[in-house]
């Protein structure tokens, strides 16, 4: 008994002592859990602080520095040029037809502007229709059958074609520019987003575009010069075909004819289609007398074969040669000329720098060669010409060239010749020189004078009303044309001009500067020009020999 209340009071001792233990082990437990939350209350602003720093991290200094805000632009530049450029090079074009015809138009980048005509398979002709870094290019695909057969078996109908090729034109126009502006959007957009990789940078690569194009469409039509259409430069065998805008003539008198030029040239490329087998040549005007201008053919045989040809293109009246047709001027070259004789047209030649008093007076015995010199006049082909032989030859390393100064005297010796002709009621039509710095003095005494020299077209009014004529080099330079010393490799151009005159006034009506590709090449380029007065609505300018009181020599 005594021992089971002995085991008993054990049993409540170990029992007190458990109870006692759970309870301090209990409220350790809740001191812990409370120190615990305390601390993450304390530590609460730290681990936010360490949670934004784990999403947030700081940039690492990188061994590549960042580019430069410069070089970011210009990269955005190059994203967006190309991204356009790919963008209507892949879907900036529209197919529409044009009146009788399927073309593709197309805008492309470029320094200069303007228009290009392809007309497949006869060449080409540009026109400086705006000055913007965006071209137009027409190609002329084809040629609708069915259509161009109706407006060959009904003739009458063409003269409703102007106004639908203008609608045509004004339509393909409209759906060219929405095109255009979706594929350089689309163009730049795609391209800064696979460059950038962000949507915000592409985003900006489409506007910049945009905002290039919409500058070029502001720029195109400042500039826009929609008489163009009459001097437009041709190649290919289209240069063979000037009356694909109509003659010389026919521009200056008939340009109501002209008010819609673009429907014209449309109706004449279809008669060429229709024509298959042969181009329409140039039809002459029987008012205009032609002046095919040459200088410098330097001795290249080839510029005979090319003035032949001309002569008999353009039926030419004259040929006007002011100079530099020989290398060195010496006997042994003579020869050389014996073509002349045979060229279809009567010639008439002043001495170049390059020529001697022997190569002068070989080419005096020759029919059909008419020399100027000494300010001495003749009339040929219903013109009245005077001329100077250049009294510097160059050649001869014997004298010293004067330069300037022996020009300048030449000129005016021609001019008093000039002024002489003019008291005496015979007035000179044109004057030639070979050097442009004697020519410039008869500024006043003749309205046209002719020179060369220079191996570089140009044409110019001087201060007096006489136009100064500069050719080209119609031999390409010669032997100078392969020089192995030459910076540009491209051998130089052969070059020639057809001026028309009318028969009665003897005033320059127009004119086209011809420009062949030089040794080794086939290119060719007919670009027509009209002076400023017979430009539609000029008023006729006095003749320059009114602007100045004959003189004594």
């Amino acid at each position: 008994m005594a021992r089971d209340s002995t085991a008993a009071i054990a049993r409540l001792r170990t029992a007190a002592t458990r109870v006692r233990h759970s309870a301090v082990r209990g409220t350790r437990a809740a001191a812990v859990r409370l120190g615990r939350s305390a601390s993450r209350i304390r530590n609460a602003p730290g681990a936010l602080v360490r949670h934004y720093r784990a999403r947030h991290p700081h940039p690492v200094p990188e061994l590549v520095h960042p580019p430069h805000p410069y070089a970011r632009a210009v990269g955005m530049v190059a994203v967006v040029l190309l991204g356009a450029w790919l963008g209507l090079l892949i879907v900036g074009s529209v197919r529409i037809p044009v009146g009788p015809m399927d073309t593709m138009m197309t805008l492309r980048p470029s320094l200069t502007g303007g228009t290009k005509i392809n007309v497949s398979p006869l060449g080409a002709l540009e026109l400086e229709s705006h000055r913007a870094p965006i071209r137009l290019d027409v190609d002329v695909d084809r040629l609708d059958p069915t259509r161009a057969q109706t407006l060959v078996d009904h003739p009458e109908r063409f003269s409703g074609l102007q106004d639908e090729v203008t609608s045509d034109v004004v339509s393909g126009t409209r759906e060219l520019a929405l095109r255009s502006c979706i594929a350089v959007v689309s163009g730049a957009t795609i391209l800064g987003l696979a460059v950038y990789r962000t949507p915000r940078r592409a985003l900006a690569a489409g506007g910049t575009a945009l905002a290039l194009l919409a500058a070029c469409g502001v720029s195109a039509f400042a500039t826009w010069n929609p008489k163009s259409v009459l001097e437009p430069k041709f190649s290919g065998l289209l240069a063979s075909a000037p009356s694909l805008v109509g003659n010389a003539r026919s521009i200056v008198t008939e340009f109501d004819i002209y008010q819609k030029e673009l429907a014209r040239l449309v109706t004449n490329v279809t008669k060429l289609y229709d024509a298959t087998s042969t181009l329409p040549t140039y039809e002459p005007d029987p008012t205009t007398i032609r002046l095919l201008h040459v200088s410098d053919i330097h001795l290249n045989p080839a510029s005979w074969h090319v003035i032949g040809s001309l002569v008999e293109q353009y039926e030419i009246d004259l040929i006007v040669d002011s100079g530099d047709t020989m290398d060195h001027g010496s006997a042994a070259e003579n020869p050389f000329l014996d073509p002349v004789e045979d060229l279809g047209a009567p010639y008439v030649w002043v001495r170049g720098n390059h020529d001697s008093e022997a190569t002068q007076g070989y080419l005096e015995r020759m029919k059909n060669v008419h020399v100027l010199d000494e300010g001495r006049a003749k009339n040929v082909a219903g013109l009245r010409i005077a001329g100077i032989g250049d009294p510097q030859y160059t050649p001869d390393r014997s004298v010293i060239a004067e330069g300037d100064p022996a020009e300048q005297t030449a000129g005016a010796a021609l001019a008093a010749a000039l002024w002489q002709e003019r008291s005496r009621g015979t007035p000179v039509d044109i004057a030639v020189a070979h050097n442009p710095v004697a020519a410039r003095q008869t500024d006043g005494a003749v309205p046209l004078v002719l020179a060369g020299h220079v191996h570089h077209s140009e044409m110019e009014v001087l201060d007096r009303g006489t136009r100064l004529r500069i050719e080209g080099s119609t031999g390409g330079s010669g032997l100078r044309a392969i020089d192995p010393e030459k910076e540009d490799d491209e051998p130089d151009p052969i070059e020639a001009s057809v001026l028309y005159l009318d028969r009665e006034t003897k005033h320059l009506q127009a004119w086209d500067e011809i420009r062949l590709g030089g040794l080794g090449l086939t290119k060719a380029e007919v670009s027509r020009h009209l002076p400023e007065e017979n430009s539609p609505g000029a008023t006729p300018s006095p003749t320059p020999t009114g602007t100045r009181t004959p003189r004594a020599p």
